[in-house]
């Protein structure tokens, strides 16, 4: 049979299209004419548009960003560097959402809504890549919304996941927490998985309470979590204190039927320790050696570390006798973490009884063990023991620290050894250690209470040599020096020696006329200022501060609010010790508007001012009322706080009651606290004349103030001169 020939191919059917397309939401709008598969007619027609449709495979996210004309402005949680890095890691349409949201200054409104209409779908896989990376959880919101509004869309575990990442990287955990009723309610029931997103982001930021939260919306899904996640749970409530929450936890993990883990056990038996219960902690220890196994060295050495921070250290040593009778055999940790935290504890004796078991044993010693021992038997004054524990670490081979010959120099010279302590010094410096002012401040100290100034300079030419700033360590030492009895005078008789060789400082004169102050010598701390003011070093903020005290003292109400504009004028706030002393000598002149003026000053210059000032202001406002009652209840709770009213709190009182009150309810309130003994009858009559002189005060100042409004003042000036011409 022939072969038969081929169909005919059909002819290219030329066609025609006229105006354009209807646009679709899939479709932009395509604009055309009248074209044919031959030529073109009327070449030279404009075109229609100059709109070009929008082709995502043509957007350039780079040229974008260089372009100032097609950038908005940057958004204020990121910089241009980093939105744009960040935009580089994803894919081009996840950068061109990330762009659209930039734009618009990371706000949710129309023109976002009209650039992402550009695009024919956004899946789910984008969706979770977009909200990886953004930090607006307004935007994040409305956009994980506006997803979920497509035809034919449905958002998957990871645009939910991404979606509870954000609004969690965000502090927005509450709303994050939400996500499971928003699952279920869009058809998508929450997983175990879910819920443990949650819970490790509550965990991580140790909020247990919300975990319990999230532990309870799962019981409530009916969502049964692994023995993994019942551990998880358990561990965040142990570690931040809620360890009745996690004995509930743990009573539904037996009702599941589940099967312990040795972790399992470990954090109730952490949680044990930290609470102090060490019998049930024992309990729980003897399930788990008949369940599961033994604990091991390690599990052990964690349980001693959550006991030493929480004192108990009775409960170590129940946990070591433990290990032994479990034949359990400690490794050097072990012993390192149990005898460091018998001697912070101060029991030195019971860790050295340790110390000898390991040499015994042959363990090698951490040279922390001996710096932990060193330091605890100079605290007890067994300098001799402590320098036979250097001597061991030497001849073990290892090298002293800093640290562990600050301590044998602090104890030589507590024994009045100081010589010896110098050659311990001397050799740090040989060693290369760096010793620092802590090195030989128990030197100075020695130095100073045995008047040996000549030992004393030459040590701090030493610690010149060795780039020490000897000036700042000389505050530090004046500071430790007047701190103990009777060291003021001894830091005054240095300090002299001391200034003739140039040893002198704005600090020092600061620490010595506080001192002074502190206890009694206001004299002689002003003299000091004087002193300081004819010498080369110009007075603080600080010194102006401690100068204002002494003058209050001594009467000097004038020149203490002189050194306060000194203050002023230094654009400096003065200490709160200058500004209650100022005001209660202003109290005591009559002076109580400059008073209420100065707290007003101190509240807003504080960070925390005194609690008198603060019940100052309640007071004042209290006594706009006009009420006596109310302002006795501000007494009375000022007086539950632990605050007694004073000068300041009655001025207070006098200066209310005239401003918005009467002389009457004033009176009421001084009544009151007469009969209750707060104040003397003698001090009562003094504040009575205050109030009425200070009424007699405001009623001229408002009389004056209103001939000065209506100007009738210059018709007073001219009475008055007729009356004294008379």
């Amino acid at each position: 049979m022939p072969p038969q020939a081929p169909p005919p191919t059909k002819a290219n059917k030329l066609y025609f299209f006229y105006g354009h397309r209807k646009p679709s939401q899939n479709r932009p709008t395509v604009h055309g004419g009248l074209f044919s598969n031959r030529q073109t007619i009327n070449p030279n027609k404009p075109k229609f548009s100059e709109v070009q449709p929008f082709n995502i495979h043509k957007w350039d996210p780079q040229l974008v960003a260089q372009s100032p004309s097609l950038s908005a402005p940057p958004s204020k949680s990121l910089s241009p560097e980093t939105s744009f890095s960040i935009s580089l890691r994803l894919s081009p349409i996840s950068r061109f959402i990330v762009d659209a949201f930039r734009k618009n200054q990371n706000k949710w409104g129309p023109l976002v809504v009209t650039e992402l209409n550009k695009l024919r779908r956004v899946p789910p896989n984008l969706v979770a890549e977009v909200l990886k990376v953004q930090t607006n959880p307004a935007v994040a919101s409305k956009f994980f919304h506006w997803a979920g509004k497509q035809k034919g869309y449905k958002h998957n575990f990871a645009s939910y996941n991404a979606f509870a990442y954000c609004l969690n990287r965000n502090n927005q955990f509450r709303a994050a927490d939400q996500l499971p009723e928003l699952m279920d309610s869009q058809g998508k029931p929450p997983s175990e998985k879910q819920f443990e997103i949650l819970i490790r982001m509550h965990s991580d930021a140790n909020r247990g309470l919300r975990v319990y939260y999230v532990y309870e919306k799962m019981k409530k899904f009916g969502v049964k979590p692994r023995v993994f996640l019942y551990n998880r749970i358990m561990d965040a409530l142990v570690k931040t204190g809620y360890l009745d929450l996690a004995l509930s936890v743990y009573d539904d993990f037996r009702e599941a039927g589940l099967v312990e883990e040795s972790v399992t056990f470990m954090i109730l038996i952490k949680g044990f320790c930290k609470a102090g219960r060490i019998d049930e902690m024992l309990e729980v220890l003897g399930q788990m050696r008949a369940n599961l196994c033994k604990p091991d060295v390690f599990a052990y050495t964690a349980m001693i570390r959550v006991l030493i921070p929480e004192g108990n250290l009775d409960g170590c040593l129940r946990v070591w006798e433990e290990m032994r009778r479990d034949q359990v055999e400690p490794d050097v940790m072990a012993y390192a973490t149990l005898i460091t935290g018998l001697c912070k504890a101060g029991r030195v004796e019971k860790g050295y009884e340790f110390f000898k078991k390991m040499k015994e044993k042959g363990h090698l010693i951490d040279r922390a063990i001996y710096g932990s021992l060193v330091q605890s038997f100079v605290a007890d004054g067994k300098v001799g023991l402590a320098c036979d524990l250097l001597k061991d670490l030497m001849d073990s081979g290892y090298r002293a620290d800093l640290g562990i010959y600050n301590s044998l120099i602090e104890g030589l010279c507590n024994v009045d050894q100081v010589e010896k302590a110098y050659k311990l010094f001397q050799i740090t410096v040989q060693e290369g250690l760096e010793p620092n002012f802590e090195s030989v401040k128990p030197i100075l100290v020695s130095y100073a209470e045995e008047k040996r100034i000549e030992e004393f300079c030459r040590l701090l030419r030493q610690m010149e040599m060795l780039g020490s700033q000897v000036t700042d360590d000389l505050s530090i030492f004046f500071s430790f020096l007047v701190g103990n009895n009777k060291g003021t005078a001894i830091a005054l008789e240095v300090f002299v020696d001391l200034k003739l060789k140039g040893y002198c400082s704005v600090a020092i004169y600061n620490i010595l006329m506080g001192s002074l102050h502190k206890i009694g010598k206001v004299k002689k701390a002003l003299s000091l200022f004087d002193e300081m003011k004819g010498s080369m070093f110009e007075p603080d903020s600080s010194t102006y501060s401690i100068v204002v005290t002494c003058y209050v003292d001594i009467g000097e109400i004038e020149e203490a609010c002189a050194c306060y504009n000194k203050i002023i004028e230094l654009s400096s706030i003065p200490s709160v010790a200058a500004y209650i002393g100022l005001t209660k000598g202003l109290c005591k002149i009559g002076e109580i508007d400059a008073a209420m003026m100065l707290v007003r000053d101190c509240l807003a210059n504080v960070t925390s001012g005194p609690m008198e000032f603060k019940y100052t202001l309640t007071i004042l406002h209290a006594c706009r009322s006009n009420n006596a009652e109310k302002v006795i209840e501000v007494l009375n709770e000022m007086m539950h706080q632990g605050c007694p009213p004073d000068d300041v709190i009655y001025s207070a009182i006098i200066s209310g009651m005239c401003k918005h009150g009467s002389i009457e309810e004033a009176r009421k309130v001084f009544s009151s606290l007469r009969e209750r003994k707060l104040l003397t009858e003698a001090n009562t009559i003094v504040y009575d004349e205050i109030l009425i002189e200070h009424m007699k005060k405001k009623t001229a100042d408002l009389v004056l103030s209103g001939l000065k409004f209506f100007g009738l003042e210059s018709k007073l000036k001219a009475k008055g001169c007729k009356l004294l011409s008379k």
